[in-house]
């Protein structure tokens, strides 16, 4: 009827303008619907209400307030919003493991693996064809890997792996500094070996997987580096294989279980020591195995208390009964810390800073400080918990400060988590001396050219 009085153009031209119109209110709708929400502007009250949330809004910017009220805005104010809120997931959800736990054959005896009796020969011959990977990186200095790890799963209290962090921070820095490789495991290669011995199938891969490396350093994940100026006197260990801090009387005359220390060895890269793992591990699958190995070895070694087997006393049992095989490539060190107990050490340590320097390893100035029955990552430890965090962290620090310094920084004290400036800024900073040696050590000076093989 429309066009007969206005004509089918102009109808048409009525009708395009209706739907711009429409279109043109639903986006401006849809803008003041969005800035509300953005703004909180009147949390829907009436347009006077908007227009001075409106104002105060925009007043307010030029106060520079708003990171404050867009952080109040962002705040969840409903459970569903709680999915974002990290603090009260439930870890739970996501540590289950779908994939179910091979149960071993318990007719089977326990092996690390397949027999292998001619690795020297292998890794002889790998080395040979790989001559850009040699077993020593200058003369006296062995190829190096460090080894440590942790549990998959976070740790059981919530400052754990906060401590897990701090120790791997610790390694990093020593391994940096003295040319050494670092590993850092969080997988549990054998169900079996659960517990103290988790690190014996990792050892033997490693060792088979990198046939470059000469020694192998184990480190438990509760041990620090505190002295970073010691290198470890490699050529004292040119005809042992294997090397603990221990005392010689403790383990063969008096078969003391406490006679050397399993939380930092060294062991050499050769079919020696895939032997004595071989004959160390069938000790370690857990279950009646373990149980009935830690009743012989309380029987057998002086003062050991009545619990499973642990891979420690297992191998004092296996030098002490043993000695004639083993003993002759086993070097028990005690002349510098290669394993230092915490509880004769951390209290010391601002005497050591007044009477000595680092460099010296020993009880002056341990190289490793290891924290035994500390337990930081678990539930509960041997020891009470503030007096082993309070510890930990006095022992980070002050290995720490060895780092700091090559920067021109320290601890505010060994307690302190806070640091401070002890040298000036220069213009000249290459002309800083660098008082510990450790910016750019001699032993960290890889010279691959003059590299041998032994």
């Amino acid at each position: 009827m429309l066009e007969r009085f206005m004509g089918a153009r102009r109808v048409r031209q009525i009708q395009r303008a209706i739907r711009h119109s429409t279109v043109t209110f639903l986006c401006l709708f849809l803008t003041v619907v969005v800035l509300r929400g953005t703004i909180g502007a009147g949390k829907f009250g009436t347009p006077e209400q908007d227009l001075n949330e409106i104002r105060d809004h925009l007043y307010s910017r030029g106060r520079r307030v708003e990171p404050h009220r867009v952080l109040e805005e962002a705040q969840p104010d409903s459970e569903a919003d709680q999915s974002n809120n990290y603090a009260t997931f439930d870890i739970s959800k996501i540590l289950v493991d779908d994939e179910p736990e091979e149960k071993p054959d318990p007719n089977k005896p326990y092996s690390l693996g397949p027999k292998i009796s001619d690795w020297d020969q292998q890794r002889a011959e790998w080395l040979k064809n790989n001559p850009d990977f040699p077993n020593f990186i200058r003369p006296n200095k062995p190829r190096v890997l460090l080894v440590t790890g942790s549990s998959p799963k976070p740790c059981e209290n919530p400052v754990g792996d906060h401590y897990l962090l701090k120790s791997i921070k610790n390694k990093i820095d020593y391994c940096r500094l003295h040319g050494i490789e670092i590993f850092y495991n969080m997988a549990l290669l054998d169900a079996e070996m659960a517990g103290f011995w988790a690190k014996l199938p990792l050892i033997r891969k490693l060792l088979l997987s990198h046939p470059e490396i000469e020694f192998l350093w184990w480190m438990d994940s509760d041990a620090m580096f505190t002295d970073m100026a010691f290198e470890v006197p490699w050529e004292r260990y040119k005809d042992h294989n294997f090397v603990m801090h221990g005392w010689n009387e403790m383990v063969y005359d008096d078969k003391n279980w406490i006679g050397l220390n399993t939380g930092s060895f060294l062991l050499r890269n050769c079919q020696w020591s895939l032997d004595i793992l071989d004959v160390w591990a069938p000790m370690g699958p857990k279950g009646k195995i373990r149980d009935e190995a830690g009743k012989i070895l309380t029987r057998e070694l002086k003062d050991r208390p009545v619990f499973e087997a642990d891979d420690q006393s297992a191998m004092v049992y296996l030098l002490a009964t043993q000695r004639d095989k083993w003993g002759e490539k086993v070097y028990l060190e005690s002349a510098y810390y290669l394993h230092g107990y915490w509880g004769i050490l951390v209290d010391r340590y601002e005497e050591m800073i007044e009477n000595y320097h680092p460099g010296l390893g020993d009880h002056r100035w341990p190289l490793v400080t290891h924290f035994v029955g500390c337990k930081p990552c678990g539930k509960f430890g041997d020891y009470p918990v503030e007096r082993c965090l309070r510890q930990m962290d006095r022992a980070f620090n002050f290995g720490d400060n060895q780092i700091l310094q090559i920067y021109g920084f320290t601890h505010k004290s060994l307690a302190s988590k806070r640091v401070k400036r002890v040298r000036n800024e220069t213009s000249n900073p290459l002309e800083v001396k660098d008082e510990l040696g450790l910016l750019h050590p001699a032993f960290k000076a890889v010279k691959v050219s003059t590299a041998s093989s032994t």
